[in-house]
């Protein structure tokens, strides 16, 4: 579980000239809405399509697009994160990854603010997701829990500009 990640993104692509936010859970949310009943999974990463269809869509993005490419998207699973990001990093594409992390008082207060409680989808994966995110390849931690949107991005933008 991470936290403000779809405004976190939404900030940084203020920010950051000409870049564009790739949001791949539509893609979950369209194999989802197309299959079978019977096919469908609690959690859409676990179809392969929707690594795979991630992956391609990123691929082609950069394949053209030479500018900033934000995703906000939760991957806890490190066999995922190696499917996807780890692809396209042995394929020479430069990517960062940033985990946000808060408490999960603060995790369950966000989740209530929009309208979802404690039985939610979202609230019963927390603690996995939480667990998920101690592997190391996801390092990069940023801790929101008493931080703005804006300076959740400025502390990205701290650690991109300090990697260059």
């Amino acid at each position: 579980m991470v936290s403000g990640k779809t405004q976190t993104a939404a900030e940084l692509h203020r920010r950051i000239p000409n870049s564009y936010v790739f949001d791949p859970e539509n893609a979950g949310y369209y194999i989802r809405d197309n299959i079978p009943a019977e096919m469908a999974e609690d959690d859409f990463q676990k179809h392969y399509l929707w690594r795979e269809f991630t992956y391609s869509m990123l691929k082609c993005i950069y394949s053209e697009y030479e500018e900033t490419i934000i995703v906000p998207m939760t991957l806890v699973d490190p066999d995922y994160f190696i499917e996807i990001v780890g692809r396209l990093r042995s394929e020479g594409r430069q990517v960062r990854h940033f985990t946000l992390y808060a408490s999960p008082e603060t995790l369950l207060d966000r989740l209530k603010s929009r309208g979802e409680g404690r039985d939610s989808w979202a609230a019963l994966q927390m603690q996995r997701c939480l667990e998920g995110l101690k592997n190391k390849v996801f390092e990069h931690h940023v801790d929101t829990e008493y931080q703005l949107i804006s300076q959740v991005a400025e502390v990205i933008i701290a650690m991109i500009e300090t990697e260059d």
